[in-house]
């Protein structure tokens, strides 16, 4: 059996799929939370705030993958920002959904903080594939 601090030091796992990047599992987790939240809004916003959430989350991870499987680094770097454009609409339709009633302050909390950590992690993904 082994000791914790050797399973601790496992070497890194090479990225070879899009699910390996840690950017789109946050960003997955992120699309799913978004479609939980948005089953709660009114019937009327269906093709309005809902959809408009739904898809931004959804282009999102979309432009990750796409990005990902893109061979140029200026392919790469023009779908990460476009990914990134995405996901400042998710904040913006985050902040109206607040303000106008539908989303509960806890949850829009919890929201905000996975906003920013795949906003952070999208950006170190950016720098990273300039260096390549």
């Amino acid at each position: 059996m082994q000791n914790a601090e050797c399973t601790a030091q496992a070497p890194h796992k090479k990225i070879r799929s899009f699910t390996d990047l840690n950017t789109w599992k946050n960003g997955h987790k992120l699309v799913v939370d978004v479609y939980g939240i948005t089953q709660t809004f009114p019937r009327e916003e269906l093709f309005g705030l809902t959809n408009q959430l739904r898809r931004a989350a959804v282009s999102f991870t979309s432009n990750i993958v796409e990005g990902f499987r893109r061979k140029s680094q200026k392919e790469k770097l023009q779908f990460y920002s476009i990914a990134r454009g995405s996901l400042g609409e998710i904040q913006n339709q985050l902040l109206i959904a607040r303000d106008i009633g539908y989303l509960p302050s806890e949850t829009f909390q919890k929201l905000a903080r996975q906003t920013v950590i795949v906003d952070k992690l999208t950006s170190g993904l950016l720098k990273k594939s300039k260096t390549i």
